[in-house]
């Protein structure tokens, strides 16, 4: 495995936060995001899990950059058309279908940038072709659809229509081998990134599945992974993680070399600002409260030290990029989305 350690290459400016918690079935606000998609007229796609009490809420919901909000769509929680249950991730391919996996179901669910359903593949099993607990999804510039089939261990490549063309993967630590991988990435060679998560690593393949290199080892330290759940690759070979056990993202170079991590500073979106000046007693709580807090030594944890700080990520599941090399960041624990913007 590589990992070495570099001189920043890139900087990451951040550029704001959207989202408020939504408890309710429609409507502004996000619950639970899993995973973000940006069409190319700039529309935010925001995929909303919801927890289970919450299940007929299941949607996705479309804004804007400066917070416009436009509406959602997905019928819940359910096995119905245009239903979902354990969605986990999404990607357009190039006519701006959206395609949404749900690990429950075993199946994709494909969209219109309207919210049109379209039509859904996927079927459950083992053999080839076939999904057990499908996560990841990304969709390479000449429409390829490669799967992360979490609990087979591999990853399967696909038509738009759900024609299974190849595979590659299997149990083990190895290279090559997968323990329940999570997320996938492709650049713009075609070649495939994939979140090895229990391995706490990145493998690299050709489009093809044959192995190129593996990126990170297990730890808390910089260029150290623990459970990543997600990766994009920008248009200059950055590798992006969502190093979801950390509570953190880091940045790695083309060749795999460490260059930043990002803990998270997230600042009010506008929707929380309109709430608070519609509701001054809760904004007085607010400013009396301690969010950014001292922990005892014995909780000096990543987990422990997020959830009590309100800037930092707490629980960043999914990395996205968009066509202005904008970096979104989904917590599905704070119920909203990061937003850096790269610059050389």
């Amino acid at each position: 495995m590589r990992t070495q350690v570099a001189a920043p290459g890139i900087t990451l400016q951040y550029v704001k936060t959207i989202g408020i918690v939504n408890n309710g079935y429609n409507g502004r606000g996000f619950a639970n995001p899993y995973a973000v998609a940006v069409s190319r007229d700039g529309r935010i796609f925001v995929l909303n899990r919801c927890d289970p009490a919450r299940a007929s809420a299941i949607r996705v919901g479309i804004c804007t950059l400066d917070e416009a909000y436009l509406g959602e769509f997905g019928k819940g929680f359910g096995t119905g058309d245009g239903q979902f249950a354990w969605p986990v991730a999404m990607a357009f391919d190039s006519q701006e279908r959206l395609y949404i996996t749900d690990e429950y179901h075993h199946r994709i669910s494909v969209f219109d940038t309207a919210g049109t359903f379209l039509g859904k593949w996927g079927t459950p099993g083992r053999a080839a072709g076939e999904l057990n607990g499908p996560a990841g999804i990304a969709i390479d510039g000449s429409d390829h659809v490669y799967i992360v089939d979490q609990h087979n261990n591999r990853v399967q490549k696909f038509t738009t229509d759900g024609r299974f063309l190849l595979q590659w993967g299997e149990a083990g630590s190895a290279e090559g081998q997968f323990n329940l991988p999570w997320g996938v990435a492709v650049d713009t060679q075609g070649q495939v990134y994939v979140a090895d998560w229990r391995n706490d690593r990145i493998q690299h393949f050709t489009a093809e599945g044959q192995f190129i290199a593996a990126y990170g080892v297990s730890g808390q330290e910089e260029g150290q992974l623990h459970r990543p759940s997600g990766v994009a690759v920008d248009a200059e070979g950055y590798i992006y993680v969502a190093d979801w056990g950390n509570e953190r993202v880091q940045v790695f170079g083309p060749d795999g070399s460490f260059q930043m991590l990002l803990r998270g500073q997230a600042t009010l979106s506008k929707w929380a600002e309109e709430y608070f000046a519609a509701n001054p007693e809760e904004w007085q709580v607010r400013t009396i409260s301690d969010l950014t807090p001292a922990l005892p030594a014995h909780l000096n944890t990543p987990y422990h030290v997020s959830s009590q700080t309100e800037p930092y990520f707490w629980g960043p599941v999914a990395v996205t990029l968009d066509h202005e090399q904008r970096l979104y960041v989904p917590e599905t624990n704070r119920h909203r989305v990061q937003i850096y913007q790269k610059r050389l």
